[in-house]
Parts: C-alpha cells; sequence; structure tokens
C-alpha cells in the first residue's frame, strides 16, 4: 500500500474502528456486500440514513468519536464522518475528511459552520472520491455516485461559502476540542476558517 494512503487507514481517538461496537457493524456490513464498492455504498447509506444528524433531532446528547456515534446512535456531520471513516478503514479502505465553511442559515448573516464529509479511495478506480453522510431531509439530497459529487450542500460563493476540498486523515483539533468542551449540540460554535 502506497505510504500516502496508509495514513488513511490508521485508528485515531475518533476514528476508533478497533471499537466492538465499530467491528461488529463492519462484520454486519461485511455479509451484505458483495464486493469492496457494494460495502462501500452500504456503509455510506448505514451512516446517512440510519444514524440522525443530531441537529435534525435535537439530540441531548453529544458523540465526540466514531463509537459514540454507534452507541448513541446520532451524531452530528463531524462524528458521522468518523464512523463512516472508521468502518471504511477497519475493512482495508482509505478513508479521509474533508471541510465545507457553510452559512447556518440561508444568509450569512446567521454566522458560519464548519461541514465534515468523507473522502473515500477506490481503489479499483485508483482515485478518491467525496461522499456526504449527513443525512437527507427535505433540502438535503446526498447520494453515493463514483462519477459525479453528490454532496449535501453545494457551497454558495454570494454567501463567501468554501468548499475546502482538502483531504485530512484526522478530524481537525479544532473540532475535536469544542466536541471535548460542549455538552449540549446546539451550543457548537464554528465562526471561524479552518485553512
Amino acid at each position: 500500500m502506497n505510504e500516502n494512503l496508509n495514513k488513511y487507514l490508521k485508528e485515531t481517538p475518533s476514528i476508533n474502528f478497533s471499537h466492538p461496537l465499530i467491528e461488529a457493524k463492519i462484520k454486519e456490513l461485511r455479509e451484505k456486500s458483495d464486493s469492496q464498492i457494494d460495502y462501500i455504498k452500504n456503509a455510506y447509506e448505514f451512516v446517512r440514513d440510519e444514524i440522525p444528524h443530531s441537529w435534525d433531532i435535537k439530540a441531548k446528547v453529544v458523540s465526540k468519536n466514531a463509537a459514540e456515534v454507534l452507541e448513541n446512535g446520532t451524531g452530528i456531520c463531524w462524528t458521522k464522518s468518523c464512523l463512516l471513516s472508521a468502518l471504511l478503514r477497519g475493512n482495508g479502505i482509505p478513508a479521509g475528511i474533508s471541510y465545507q465553511k457553510l452559512t447556518r442559515g440561508d444568509v450569512n448573516s446567521d454566522g458560519y459552520i464548519i461541514h465534515a464529509l468523507n473522502t473515500v479511495y477506490i481503489p479499483e478506480l485508483q482515485k478518491w472520491i467525496r461522499l456526504d453522510a449527513r443525512g437527507n431531509k427535505a433540502t438535503v439530497h446526498a447520494q453515493f455516485s463514483l462519477e459525479e459529487e453528490k454532496i449535501a450542500f453545494p457551497v454558495r460563493e454570494q454567501y463567501a461559502e468554501i468548499d475546502y476540498r482538502d483531504n485530512n486523515p484526522d478530524l481537525d483539533e479544532r473540532l475535536i476540542k469544542i466536541l471535548k468542551e460542549v455538552d449540549v449540540v446546539m451550543n457548537i460554535r464554528t465562526d471561524f476558517e479552518l485553512k
């Protein structure tokens, strides 16, 4: 395996794929998958569809890493991205995290948030794709696609939103710090730029 891909296979405190809950989910997903691409799609759709976004359900609990997302049955985009990375890395598939800076509402006067999505290396196609497992709703229609990116939030330049189009091997340290310090999801604030 290429050294550059190795860092996208490592376990971290946020992407803790050796946790028994994640190992069990990996086994379950493997058993229902016919190929590596089918496994990636199944893992993505599980995180997108079966794990509600904490803001959507006004969850009281704050999941701080991949295993806690499974245990609590909810997470924000940052930790849902960690869960998808864990499910992929635990099955030998390189995965990372990419970010966007988005407005909180329909205008930038509401402030900004940092949104996380996943990068996934598809070995048989020898390319990276981005998948957004945030969770669909009336205004969000992210899909699995190998050809054309279908993420949750297209960036609106008129509101100074930013798509970093980056590829990080772990959750950003500033986001990890916020997760450690906050006890209510609705109190999370990220009015800063990552770069």
